[in-house]
């Protein structure tokens, strides 16, 4: 890890207050040589007066909104137990009552329910957690680094008796490898188990482009030494693929299908637009002046 210090934390799309990750997915796009990193990606970028940019763009914004984070490195880095970077940003954007939107694996999330709880009473605070596999050994080779995918239900239903919405992630499914109707029932179990308010997902594959394309690849070659199911994949992937940017499954159709009527089931927002509208729409409410006592 290494420690920068930015001229701006906030954009349109909300901050990223790390650059980087250690989860070692497979499958990660943010690898891509499009994103330009000029470090290691596991060589994590902290952004160490991203709370004090945050809270100066917050105290000039003229219109309250709802802050996203996670989108180019989690919030929960290991390292973040000890830098408290993101609990003091979900701080300041409590003090300026905004909102809040986190997308994270990390069971380090709990650590901040507390202020969360807080944004959510007067705001709005949207937890997003990402599952791709319902099988936890599955989990420990596409997702090395992280908490299984059993623990991450557990921080789900944690939000839910909080009374913080949640969003799941429902991707990537790996093409010949989680694209299953048993990995999409039990993904889905977990949603409702968990009181999931929406799931997000663009469909049932990847991306591979330059840079990530060449780490996954070298993850199912090291996955194939110590477990049959991968054994071939990369070669498969290769013959089935070439070099294209969008990798789906042949399954897609019937499984976008079971996916869809499962959720209208269970009464699960499904799709990608729409729940990021969602997410994104901050309550009507008169001006609020910030609690700086």
């Amino acid at each position: 890890m290494h420690f920068v210090s930015t001229k701006t934390i906030l954009n349109s799309h909300g901050i990223n207050i790390y650059r980087g990750c250690a989860h070692g997915c497979v499958y990660c796009d943010s690898r891509s040589l499009c994103y330009q990193f000029s470090h290691d990606f596991e060589d994590i970028e902290a952004k160490q007066n991203a709370p004090e940019l945050l809270e100066e763009a917050l105290r000039k914004k003229r219109k309250r909104s709802v802050i996203g984070t996670g989108s180019m490195g989690d919030p929960y880095v290991p390292a973040e137990k000890e830098l408290l970077l993101t609990r003091r940003c979900l701080e300041i954007i409590d003090r300026y009552n905004f909102g809040a939107a986190l997308l994270t694996k990390s069971d380090l999330l709990l650590r901040d329910l507390d202020i969360l709880m807080r944004i959510n009473n007067k705001t709005k605070a949207v937890v997003q957690i990402t599952l791709t596999t319902a099988d936890d050994n599955l989990c420990k080779i596409l997702e090395p680094g992280v908490c299984p995918t059993s623990r991450r239900f557990e921080v789900l239903r944690a939000c839910k008796e909080a009374g913080i919405p949640t969003v799941v992630w429902f991707s990537p499914l790996l093409p010949f490898i989680n694209d299953t109707e048993e990995n999409i029932d039990g993904i889905v179990d977990y949603c409702v188990r968990s009181g999931v308010r929406a799931i997000i997902c663009f469909g049932i594959g990847l991306t591979l482009r330059e840079g990530n394309r060449e780490y996954f690849y070298a993850a199912l070659e090291r996955a194939a030494l110590r477990d049959q199911r991968f054994a071939g994949l990369k070669e498969r992937y290769q013959k089935t693929y070439g070099f294209s940017y969008v990798v789906s499954s042949p399954k897609e159709r019937q499984l976008m299908a079971r996916l869809d009527r499962l959720c209208k089931e269970n009464n699960i927002m499904l799709g990608t637009e729409s729940v990021f509208k969602w997410m994104e729409e901050f309550p009507d409410a008169d001006p609020m002046q910030p609690e700086l006592f």
